[in-house]
Protein backbone atom coordinates (compact mmCIF):
# COMPACT_ATOMS: atom_id res chain seq x y z
CA UNK A 1 0.00 0.00 0.00
CA UNK A 2 3.02 2.48 1.18
CA UNK A 3 4.44 1.59 -2.48
CA UNK A 4 1.55 2.40 -4.38
CA UNK A 5 1.21 6.08 -2.64
CA UNK A 6 4.83 6.95 -3.53
CA UNK A 7 4.28 5.41 -7.14
CA UNK A 8 1.75 8.08 -7.55
CA UNK A 9 2.82 10.87 -5.92
CA UNK A 10 6.40 10.59 -8.08
CA UNK A 11 4.55 12.15 -10.74
CA UNK A 12 3.91 15.37 -8.73
CA UNK A 13 7.10 15.12 -7.31
CA UNK A 14 8.80 15.16 -10.87
CA UNK A 15 6.41 17.84 -11.55
CA UNK A 16 7.42 19.84 -8.67
CA UNK A 17 11.26 19.37 -8.83
CA UNK A 18 11.24 19.85 -12.82
CA UNK A 19 9.01 22.74 -13.40
CA UNK A 20 10.62 25.72 -14.65
CA UNK A 21 10.90 28.89 -13.46
CA UNK A 22 8.90 31.80 -14.15
CA UNK A 23 10.11 33.46 -17.33
CA UNK A 24 10.71 37.33 -16.96
CA UNK A 25 8.74 39.24 -19.75
CA UNK A 26 10.23 41.46 -21.66
CA UNK A 27 7.99 44.60 -22.99
CA UNK A 28 6.51 43.64 -26.63
CA UNK A 29 7.12 45.16 -29.31
CA UNK A 30 4.79 48.18 -30.49
CA UNK A 31 4.69 50.35 -33.59
CA UNK A 32 2.93 54.02 -34.46
CA UNK A 33 1.93 55.65 -37.31
CA UNK A 34 4.67 58.70 -36.56
CA UNK A 35 8.02 59.01 -38.76
CA UNK A 36 9.67 59.39 -35.70
CA UNK A 37 8.86 59.38 -32.25
CA UNK A 38 9.92 58.69 -28.57
CA UNK A 39 8.37 57.40 -25.10
CA UNK A 40 9.99 58.82 -21.68
CA UNK A 41 9.82 59.03 -18.19
CA UNK A 42 10.39 62.06 -16.60
CA UNK A 43 11.69 61.18 -13.54
CA UNK A 44 14.74 59.67 -14.79
CA UNK A 45 14.99 60.96 -17.88
CA UNK A 46 15.00 57.40 -19.47
CA UNK A 47 13.79 56.64 -22.83
CA UNK A 48 11.21 53.46 -22.88
CA UNK A 49 10.42 53.35 -26.94
CA UNK A 50 12.26 55.32 -29.63
CA UNK A 51 11.80 55.40 -33.25
CA UNK A 52 13.79 56.81 -35.61
CA UNK A 53 14.80 59.15 -32.66
CA UNK A 54 17.87 61.03 -33.83
CA UNK A 55 16.51 62.00 -37.12
CA UNK A 56 16.28 65.60 -37.47
CA UNK A 57 12.97 66.53 -38.25
CA UNK A 58 10.97 70.07 -38.16
CA UNK A 59 8.88 70.76 -35.12
CA UNK A 60 6.70 73.24 -36.00
CA UNK A 61 5.32 74.58 -32.69
CA UNK A 62 6.62 72.05 -30.59
CA UNK A 63 9.41 74.92 -30.81
CA UNK A 64 7.37 76.75 -27.60
CA UNK A 65 8.15 74.33 -24.61
CA UNK A 66 12.07 76.24 -25.60
CA UNK A 67 10.23 79.03 -25.76
CA UNK A 68 8.09 79.00 -22.51
CA UNK A 69 10.76 76.98 -20.29
CA UNK A 70 13.57 79.75 -20.99
CA UNK A 71 11.24 82.41 -21.01
CA UNK A 72 10.22 80.87 -17.47
CA UNK A 73 13.83 80.29 -15.79
CA UNK A 74 15.35 83.62 -17.03
CA UNK A 75 12.19 86.10 -17.15
CA UNK A 76 10.18 87.57 -13.96
CA UNK A 77 5.92 86.25 -14.68
CA UNK A 78 5.08 89.11 -12.98
CA UNK A 79 6.33 91.93 -15.51
CA UNK A 80 4.58 93.52 -18.52
CA UNK A 81 5.68 93.27 -21.84
CA UNK A 82 4.98 95.59 -24.82
CA UNK A 83 4.01 94.17 -28.11
CA UNK A 84 6.18 95.39 -31.01
CA UNK A 85 5.58 95.50 -34.88
CA UNK A 86 7.51 91.81 -35.07
CA UNK A 87 5.29 90.83 -32.91
CA UNK A 88 2.01 92.26 -34.34
CA UNK A 89 0.69 90.14 -36.55
CA UNK A 90 2.86 87.51 -36.49
CA UNK A 91 1.64 85.08 -39.79
CA UNK A 92 0.30 81.65 -38.12
CA UNK A 93 -1.57 80.81 -35.21
CA UNK A 94 -2.17 83.77 -32.91
CA UNK A 95 -3.43 85.48 -30.06
CA UNK A 96 -4.42 88.65 -31.75
CA UNK A 97 -2.80 90.76 -29.76
CA UNK A 98 -2.53 94.71 -30.26
CA UNK A 99 0.32 96.60 -31.12
CA UNK A 100 1.97 98.58 -28.24
CA UNK A 101 -0.44 96.52 -25.85
CA UNK A 102 0.79 95.37 -22.73
CA UNK A 103 0.44 91.53 -21.06
CA UNK A 104 1.91 90.10 -18.27
CA UNK A 105 4.67 87.84 -19.25
CA UNK A 106 2.28 84.98 -17.07
CA UNK A 107 -0.66 85.91 -19.15
CA UNK A 108 1.22 85.82 -22.65
CA UNK A 109 2.65 82.44 -22.02
CA UNK A 110 -0.64 80.90 -21.31
CA UNK A 111 -1.76 82.89 -24.98
CA UNK A 112 1.59 80.50 -26.59
CA UNK A 113 1.14 77.28 -25.17
CA UNK A 114 -2.83 77.22 -25.08
CA UNK A 115 -3.53 78.31 -28.48
CA UNK A 116 0.14 78.49 -30.12
CA UNK A 117 -0.34 81.93 -30.36
CA UNK A 118 3.39 83.38 -32.60
CA UNK A 119 2.35 86.99 -31.58
CA UNK A 120 2.63 85.89 -28.10
CA UNK A 121 5.81 84.27 -28.91
CA UNK A 122 7.83 86.80 -30.68
CA UNK A 123 6.75 89.16 -27.71
CA UNK A 124 8.33 86.87 -25.13
CA UNK A 125 11.72 86.21 -27.27
CA UNK A 126 11.96 89.93 -27.49
CA UNK A 127 11.46 90.71 -23.72
CA UNK A 128 13.53 88.07 -22.61
CA UNK A 129 16.13 87.79 -24.67
CA UNK A 130 15.99 91.39 -26.18
CA UNK A 131 15.78 90.10 -29.89
CA UNK A 132 14.38 87.16 -31.75
CA UNK A 133 17.77 86.24 -32.37
CA UNK A 134 19.49 86.95 -28.83
CA UNK A 135 16.69 84.95 -27.56
CA UNK A 136 17.43 82.22 -30.58
CA UNK A 137 21.22 81.80 -29.31
CA UNK A 138 19.69 81.55 -25.57
CA UNK A 139 17.00 78.70 -26.58
CA UNK A 140 20.25 76.69 -28.26
CA UNK A 141 22.19 77.40 -25.20
CA UNK A 142 19.72 75.80 -23.31
CA UNK A 143 19.25 72.99 -25.49
CA UNK A 144 23.23 72.46 -25.30
CA UNK A 145 22.85 72.39 -21.36
CA UNK A 146 19.70 69.96 -21.67
CA UNK A 147 21.87 67.41 -23.89
CA UNK A 148 19.80 68.17 -26.89
CA UNK A 149 22.68 67.14 -29.02
CA UNK A 150 20.67 67.16 -32.62
CA UNK A 151 18.81 70.59 -31.98
CA UNK A 152 19.12 74.09 -33.47
CA UNK A 153 16.50 76.76 -32.86
CA UNK A 154 16.46 79.62 -35.06
CA UNK A 155 13.08 81.68 -33.93
CA UNK A 156 10.62 81.23 -30.94
CA UNK A 157 7.57 79.88 -32.46
CA UNK A 158 8.48 77.14 -34.86
CA UNK A 159 7.97 78.74 -38.32
CA UNK A 160 9.87 77.13 -41.02
CA UNK A 161 13.51 78.12 -41.48
CA UNK A 162 16.36 76.73 -42.65
CA UNK A 163 18.45 75.30 -39.93
CA UNK A 164 15.26 75.00 -37.59
CA UNK A 165 15.17 71.31 -36.49
CA UNK A 166 15.02 68.77 -33.44
CA UNK A 167 14.49 65.52 -33.25
CA UNK A 168 11.97 62.89 -31.22
CA UNK A 169 14.41 62.00 -28.51
CA UNK A 170 15.98 65.79 -27.95
CA UNK A 171 12.28 66.64 -27.86
CA UNK A 172 11.58 63.69 -25.05
CA UNK A 173 14.85 65.37 -23.17
CA UNK A 174 13.26 68.70 -23.06
CA UNK A 175 9.89 67.83 -22.45
CA UNK A 176 11.15 65.53 -19.32
CA UNK A 177 13.46 68.94 -18.18
CA UNK A 178 10.74 70.89 -18.80
CA UNK A 179 7.92 69.42 -16.94
CA UNK A 180 9.81 69.21 -13.66
CA UNK A 181 9.74 72.97 -13.55
CA UNK A 182 5.90 73.51 -11.45
CA UNK A 183 5.66 77.19 -12.70
CA UNK A 184 5.66 74.90 -16.85
CA UNK A 185 3.80 72.24 -15.77
CA UNK A 186 0.93 74.18 -14.48
CA UNK A 187 0.68 76.03 -17.76
CA UNK A 188 0.36 73.21 -19.91
CA UNK A 189 -1.90 71.02 -18.15
CA UNK A 190 -4.21 74.04 -17.87
CA UNK A 191 -7.51 73.26 -20.08
CA UNK A 192 -9.26 76.56 -19.74
CA UNK A 193 -7.61 80.39 -18.78
CA UNK A 194 -8.67 83.79 -18.93
CA UNK A 195 -6.80 86.42 -18.98
CA UNK A 196 -7.27 90.60 -18.92
CA UNK A 197 -8.00 91.94 -22.28
CA UNK A 198 -7.32 95.90 -21.68
CA UNK A 199 -8.73 96.32 -25.53
CA UNK A 200 -12.13 95.17 -24.99
CA UNK A 201 -14.81 95.22 -22.73
CA UNK A 202 -14.26 91.05 -21.94
CA UNK A 203 -11.37 88.99 -21.25
CA UNK A 204 -9.51 86.83 -23.84
CA UNK A 205 -10.72 82.99 -22.87
CA UNK A 206 -8.12 80.88 -24.17
CA UNK A 207 -9.21 76.91 -24.79
CA UNK A 208 -6.17 74.36 -24.55
CA UNK A 209 -5.68 73.20 -28.69
CA UNK A 210 -4.38 69.42 -26.65
CA UNK A 211 -7.20 67.51 -27.15
CA UNK A 212 -5.04 64.48 -24.78
CA UNK A 213 -6.66 66.89 -21.65
CA UNK A 214 -9.96 65.50 -22.32
CA UNK A 215 -9.36 62.39 -24.21
CA UNK A 216 -6.63 61.11 -21.58
CA UNK A 217 -7.00 59.93 -18.20
CA UNK A 218 -4.43 61.15 -16.59
CA UNK A 219 -2.98 63.48 -19.07
CA UNK A 220 -1.49 67.38 -17.85
CA UNK A 221 0.32 68.73 -20.77
CA UNK A 222 2.03 69.72 -23.16
CA UNK A 223 1.79 71.22 -26.75
CA UNK A 224 0.59 70.63 -30.19
CA UNK A 225 2.21 71.63 -33.72
CA UNK A 226 1.45 72.01 -37.00
CA UNK A 227 3.04 73.68 -40.12
CA UNK A 228 2.19 72.25 -43.95
CA UNK A 229 6.27 70.89 -44.26
CA UNK A 230 6.30 69.57 -40.53
CA UNK A 231 2.88 67.91 -40.48
CA UNK A 232 1.29 66.88 -37.38
CA UNK A 233 3.52 67.06 -34.69
CA UNK A 234 2.60 66.38 -30.82
CA UNK A 235 4.10 66.43 -27.55
CA UNK A 236 1.92 64.81 -24.72
CA UNK A 237 2.18 64.09 -21.18
CA UNK A 238 0.38 61.84 -17.73
CA UNK A 239 0.56 60.56 -14.77
CA UNK A 240 -0.56 57.85 -12.99
CA UNK A 241 0.60 56.29 -9.85
CA UNK A 242 3.03 58.91 -9.07
CA UNK A 243 4.86 58.07 -12.17
CA UNK A 244 4.79 60.99 -15.13
CA UNK A 245 5.48 59.66 -18.82
CA UNK A 246 5.80 62.12 -21.89
CA UNK A 247 5.16 60.97 -25.60
CA UNK A 248 6.52 62.83 -28.75
CA UNK A 249 5.80 62.35 -32.10
CA UNK A 250 6.56 63.86 -35.35
CA UNK A 251 4.79 63.82 -38.47
CA UNK A 252 1.71 61.39 -37.42
CA UNK A 253 -1.87 61.73 -38.87
CA UNK A 254 -3.11 59.50 -36.10
CA UNK A 255 -1.29 61.19 -32.93
CA UNK A 256 -3.88 61.11 -30.57
CA UNK A 257 -4.73 57.54 -30.76
CA UNK A 258 -0.70 56.85 -31.18
CA UNK A 259 -0.14 58.76 -27.52
CA UNK A 260 -2.85 57.13 -26.00
CA UNK A 261 -0.94 53.65 -27.22
CA UNK A 262 2.32 54.33 -26.25
CA UNK A 263 1.53 56.01 -23.06
CA UNK A 264 -0.43 53.07 -21.83
CA UNK A 265 2.27 51.03 -23.18
CA UNK A 266 4.87 52.84 -21.17
CA UNK A 267 2.74 52.66 -17.76
CA UNK A 268 1.94 48.88 -18.27
CA UNK A 269 5.47 48.03 -19.04
CA UNK A 270 8.09 50.31 -16.86
CA UNK A 271 6.21 50.64 -13.65
CA UNK A 272 8.30 52.81 -11.02
CA UNK A 273 10.48 50.42 -9.12
CA UNK A 274 11.56 51.80 -5.69
CA UNK A 275 15.63 50.74 -5.06
CA UNK A 276 16.33 52.20 -2.50
CA UNK A 277 14.24 54.98 0.43
CA UNK A 278 15.65 58.54 1.98
CA UNK A 279 16.99 57.26 5.19
CA UNK A 280 17.79 53.44 4.08
CA UNK A 281 20.83 52.16 5.25
CA UNK A 282 23.88 51.00 2.85
CA UNK A 283 24.92 47.52 3.73
CA UNK A 284 28.40 47.37 4.74
CA UNK A 285 28.60 51.33 5.82
CA UNK A 286 27.70 53.58 7.80
CA UNK A 287 25.89 55.64 5.39
CA UNK A 288 22.09 56.30 4.78
CA UNK A 289 20.56 57.42 1.16
CA UNK A 290 19.47 60.97 1.11
CA UNK A 291 16.64 60.52 -1.35
CA UNK A 292 14.51 57.61 -2.74
CA UNK A 293 15.58 56.66 -6.00
CA UNK A 294 12.84 55.59 -8.39
CA UNK A 295 13.78 54.06 -11.65
CA UNK A 296 10.97 52.64 -14.56
CA UNK A 297 11.59 48.63 -14.91
CA UNK A 298 10.34 46.34 -16.95
CA UNK A 299 10.11 42.91 -15.69
CA UNK A 300 13.06 41.07 -17.42
CA UNK A 301 15.08 44.04 -15.88
CA UNK A 302 14.66 42.78 -12.84
CA UNK A 303 17.06 41.39 -10.04
CA UNK A 304 19.70 42.70 -12.79
CA UNK A 305 20.36 46.21 -10.47
CA UNK A 306 23.86 46.56 -8.91
CA UNK A 307 24.91 50.07 -7.13
CA UNK A 308 28.46 50.73 -5.84
CA UNK A 309 29.70 53.80 -3.16
CA UNK A 310 31.29 56.27 -4.36
CA UNK A 311 32.79 58.63 -0.99
CA UNK A 312 34.37 62.24 -1.24
CA UNK A 313 37.50 63.14 0.42
CA UNK A 314 37.35 62.58 4.08
CA UNK A 315 39.33 65.68 4.21
CA UNK A 316 37.13 67.80 2.06
CA UNK A 317 34.78 70.56 3.01
CA UNK A 318 31.82 68.76 1.75
CA UNK A 319 32.31 65.14 3.36
CA UNK A 320 32.98 67.73 6.82
CA UNK A 321 29.83 69.18 5.69
CA UNK A 322 27.80 65.71 5.97
CA UNK A 323 27.94 65.06 1.71
CA UNK A 324 29.96 61.73 2.47
CA UNK A 325 29.66 60.68 -1.26
CA UNK A 326 26.83 58.81 -3.88
CA UNK A 327 25.41 55.75 -4.21
CA UNK A 328 25.13 54.96 -7.52
CA UNK A 329 23.32 52.68 -9.37
CA UNK A 330 23.46 50.25 -12.73
CA UNK A 331 21.60 48.23 -15.00
CA UNK A 332 22.91 46.02 -16.87
CA UNK A 333 26.11 47.38 -16.30
CA UNK A 334 24.91 51.28 -16.99
CA UNK A 335 25.10 53.83 -15.07
CA UNK A 336 21.66 54.89 -14.57
CA UNK A 337 21.90 57.63 -11.39
CA UNK A 338 22.55 57.75 -7.81
CA UNK A 339 21.30 59.57 -4.49
CA UNK A 340 23.33 61.53 -1.83
CA UNK A 341 24.64 59.75 0.96
CA UNK A 342 24.79 61.59 4.45
CA UNK A 343 25.38 60.40 8.18
CA UNK A 344 22.64 58.83 10.17
CA UNK A 345 22.22 61.73 12.54
CA UNK A 346 22.41 64.26 9.38
CA UNK A 347 19.99 67.59 9.72
CA UNK A 348 19.74 66.98 5.88
CA UNK A 349 17.33 64.12 6.15
CA UNK A 350 14.66 66.16 7.67
CA UNK A 351 14.77 68.65 4.91
CA UNK A 352 11.97 68.75 2.55
CA UNK A 353 13.52 68.03 -0.99
CA UNK A 354 13.47 71.17 -3.20
CA UNK A 355 13.99 71.07 -7.33
CA UNK A 356 17.07 71.99 -9.07
CA UNK A 357 14.83 73.82 -11.63
CA UNK A 358 14.36 76.76 -9.94
CA UNK A 359 12.62 79.69 -12.17
CA UNK A 360 13.35 82.43 -9.61
CA UNK A 361 17.02 84.01 -9.76
CA UNK A 362 16.44 84.84 -6.48
CA UNK A 363 16.89 81.04 -5.22
CA UNK A 364 20.45 81.10 -6.09
CA UNK A 365 21.19 78.68 -3.55
CA UNK A 366 18.95 76.07 -5.32
CA UNK A 367 19.40 77.00 -8.82
CA UNK A 368 21.68 74.58 -11.24
CA UNK A 369 25.04 75.77 -11.93
CA UNK A 370 23.27 75.42 -15.64
CA UNK A 371 20.40 78.06 -15.06
CA UNK A 372 23.46 80.69 -13.46
CA UNK A 373 25.38 80.07 -16.93
CA UNK A 374 21.90 80.52 -18.52
CA UNK A 375 21.41 83.98 -16.97
CA UNK A 376 24.34 85.26 -16.79
CA UNK A 377 24.23 84.10 -20.63
CA UNK A 378 20.88 86.38 -21.16
CA UNK A 379 22.52 89.78 -19.72
CA UNK A 380 25.49 89.61 -22.66
CA UNK A 381 22.88 88.55 -25.15
CA UNK A 382 21.20 91.61 -24.06
CA UNK A 383 23.87 93.40 -24.15
CA UNK A 384 25.42 92.65 -27.44
CA UNK A 385 21.55 92.75 -29.75
CA UNK A 386 19.96 95.54 -27.77
CA UNK A 387 22.73 97.63 -26.07
CA UNK A 388 20.75 98.19 -23.12
CA UNK A 389 21.34 95.89 -20.11
CA UNK A 390 18.44 96.28 -17.95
Amino acid sequence: MKKNVVLLLLPVLLVTIWAPSPVLQAAPAISTHAETAALIDVRSGRVLYSKQGDKQMRIASLTKIMTAIVAVEQGKLSDSVKVGKNAFGKEGSSIYLKLNEEMSLHHLLYGMMLRSGNDAATAIAEHVGGTVEGFAYLMNEKARMIGMEHSSFKNPSGLDEAGHYSTANDMAKLAAYSLRNPQFQEIVKTKLKKAPNPNESWDYTWLNKNKMLQLYDGADGVKTGYTKLAMRCLVSSATRDGQQLAVVTLNDGDDWADHAKLLDYGFANYPLLPLVNKGDGIEGTEWVAGKEFLYPTQESEQGHYSYRVELNDANSASFRLGDVGRLVYTLNGQEIGGVPLFPKDSPRLKLKERSAFSFDQSQSDTASYADKWLFIVQFIVRTLFTGRVG
